[in-house]
Formats: structure tokens, C-alpha cells, sequence
């Protein structure tokens, strides 16, 4: 196989950027797509003709932006289903045209009740249609909570960030509803490493999701206990559920979805491991 030119839709955004370091790693050319500056290619996933001109000068595509957000998708639904659903169609239906393979990530609480959750959902399932129908290679990946160095505690809440950056700072940890929800955590360059073996690897696995996730079953409680115990401060303040999410979620993978791309349960970065290396990059 020769040097790919890999468009990165969210290259830029913090599961996009490690991604974009793996295929480099494998001696690949990524393409950043988006609206920010920093991107290689300016355009926008609502612009069918931008997206289309950007998916005909490369050999692939890593599928990767989104509105994201649980509940801060519930107030507006709209950009959402504009971005998710009619993005990702625009971005399918480019790569059938142009006959390139590519990687779609979805959302590992596809079940909740917000925009973000039913939008992804559906996106999923447009990409599953064309494969069966279209005859396009896109294979999916189910992230589950990723964390790591560099992600962002806001506009959009993400777990590890809202317990570490309060703990550092001596400020309370907040948690919603009574904090026993299950999570799964993964380390990105981990989620990064499954997304660039997905589209490179012959899998096969064009009729289901695989997910990049541990299996291993770990509360909010947990995570934010741990958090205290490494950072050696900080307290838990429990506030009612935020809208658009359950009151005792499980987000969970399942593993053994890994094997066709050889990537197995000893593969994962250990939790104690990610999580340190994670606070020290926010000190």
C-alpha cells in the first residue's frame, strides 16, 4: 500500500488530532477538513459541493466531526440533524461516488434521548444502508468515553476534564444524580490507534459496529474518587441529572468487536495509567 491522502472531517478537534498522528505513524498523508482556520481544507459538512471537491482529492476518509453535546443539544435540535445526519449523507454519498473507504465514528450512547444520541443513531444506519446497498466500504466505530491530554471541558462537558480541572483547583467535583452511571473509559491515542486500523486493516466488517471500548465497568463515583486519590484533594458535590441524559446510563463495549482488526484486551492503555498521564497534562 502506498502514502494515502486521508480526509479527516474534525481533524482538529481532539479525537481528530491523535488520529491524524496514527496515520502519520503508518506513513500516511492526513487532510484536514473544516470550518477552522487551522484546517488543510476549509469547508463545511452542510456544503455538499465542498464536501464532495474535498473527498475527490483523496483515497480516503475518516469520518470524525459532529455536533456534539447531550443536553446542551436538547434546547436546539437543529444543528444537530444539519451536521450529523445531512453532513454525514453528504460526506456517504461522496465516497460512493468516488469509490474510496473510510471510517465512520459513532456514538456509544446512541440510545439517550437528545439530538446528539438520535442523530449519530441515524447517521450509523445511513452508513450500514450504504454498504448494503451502495456497495461503499465505510467501516464503523463505536468510541466509547474517551479521554486523554488535550480534551476540553467545555462548550461541550466531558467527563474527565470536569473531575480533574476542579480537583486541581480545590474547587468541588460536581457529578449528576447519584454518580453510579457506567462508564467505559478508553485512552484516544487507544480510540485513535482503532480508527486507523479500521480503515487500513482487511477486516471485512462493512455489516455491523465494532467497539472501541475496554468492557470494563467503572461509575462516575469511581472515576471521581480515583481523581481525588491522585491529585491527593477534592470533594464530590451530587446536583440533579442535566436534561437529555438518564438517571443510571451504561455506556459499555464490548471488545471481542476488536478481533478482526487484532486489537485485543491487553492492548489497552490501563486506567491508573491513562488517568495520570491525562492529570499532569492539565497541570
Amino acid at each position: 500500500m502506498g502514502v494515502m491522502r486521508v480526509l479527516v472531517t474534525g481533524g482538529t478537534g481532539f479525537i481528530g488530532r491523535y488520529t491524524c498522528d496514527a496515520l502519520r505513524f503508518y506513513g500516511h498523508e492526513p487532510v484536514t477538513f473544516g470550518v477552522t482556520r487551522e484546517c488543510d481544507i476549509l469547508g463545511d459538512l452542510r456544503d455538499a459541493t465542498a464536501v464532495d471537491l474535498a473527498v475527490s482529492t483523496c483515497d480516503a476518509v475518516m469520518h470524525l466531526a459532529g455536533v456534539l453535546g447531550t443536553a446542551e443539544t436538547v434546547a436546539n435540535p437543529r444543528p444537530s440533524v444539519d451536521v450529523n445526519i445531512s453532513g454525514g449523507l453528504n460526506v456517504f454519498e461522496a465516497m460512493r461516488r468516488y469509490e474510496v473507504p473510510g471510517v465512520n465514528i459513532c456514538a456509544a450512547n446512541d440510545w439517550m434521548w437528545n439530538p446528539y444520541s438520535i442523530t449519530k443513531k441515524a447517521a450509523e444506519r445511513f452508513a450500514l444502508m450504504a454498504n448494503k446497498e451502495w456497495g461503499t466500504r465505510i467501516a464503523l466505530i463505536r468510541g466509547m468515553n474517551v479521554y486523554g491530554p488535550g480534551q476540553k471541558a467545555a462548550p461541550v462537558r466531558k467527563i474527565m476534564p470536569n473531575l480533574i480541572i476542579p480537583a486541581l483547583d480545590g474547587k468541588p467535583i460536581t457529578i449528576y444524580g447519584d454518580g453510579e452511571q457506567i462508564m467505559d473509559m478508553i485512552y484516544v491515542e487507544d480510540v485513535a490507534e482503532i480508527l486507523v486500523r479500521a480503515l487500513l486493516a482487511n477486516h471485512g466488517v462493512y455489516d455491523s459496529v465494532m467497539d472501541a471500548g475496554t468492557g470494563e465497568r467503572t461509575t462516575v463515583n469511581d472515576l471521581a474518587e480515583l481523581v481525588i486519590a491522585m491529585v491527593g484533594r477534592g470533594s464530590i458535590e451530587h446536583v440533579p441529572m442535566r436534561p437529555g441524559e438518564p438517571e443510571h446510563s451504561e455506556v459499555l463495549g464490548d471488545p471481542s468487536t476488536l478481533v478482526p482488526l487484532h486489537f485485543f484486551p491487553q492492548d489497552f492503555l490501563p486506567l491508573a495509567d491513562g488517568l495520570k498521564r491525562t492529570i499532569v497534562s492539565y497541570q
